[in-house]
C-alpha cells in the first residue's frame, strides 16, 4: 500500500521567478489538436456491484 507523500507550501513570490522556473511552451504553441488519434476507453477495474458487497458481507470475507 504506497501513501501519499505530504504536501509542503513554500513561499514564492512573483518577482523571483527566474526562466527556469517558467514553463517551457514552445511545445505546446506547436501542438495540433487534429493529429490525435480517436480511441476508445476501455474500463480495466471496475467495481464490484452492490450485490458481490452484500454476498462477501454475508460470507465474512469483507
Amino acid at each position: 500500500l504506497l501513501l501519499p507523500l505530504p504536501l509542503t507550501r513554500v513561499p514564492h513570490s512573483a518577482s523571483s521567478a527566474t526562466m527556469s522556473d517558467k514553463p517551457d511552451m514552445a511545445g505546446i504553441e506547436k501542438f495540433h489538436k487534429s493529429k490525435l488519434k480517436k480511441t476508445e476507453t476501455q474500463e480495466k477495474n471496475s467495481l464490484p456491484s452492490k450485490e458481490t458487497i452484500e454476498q462477501e458481507k454475508q460470507a465474512g470475507e469483507w
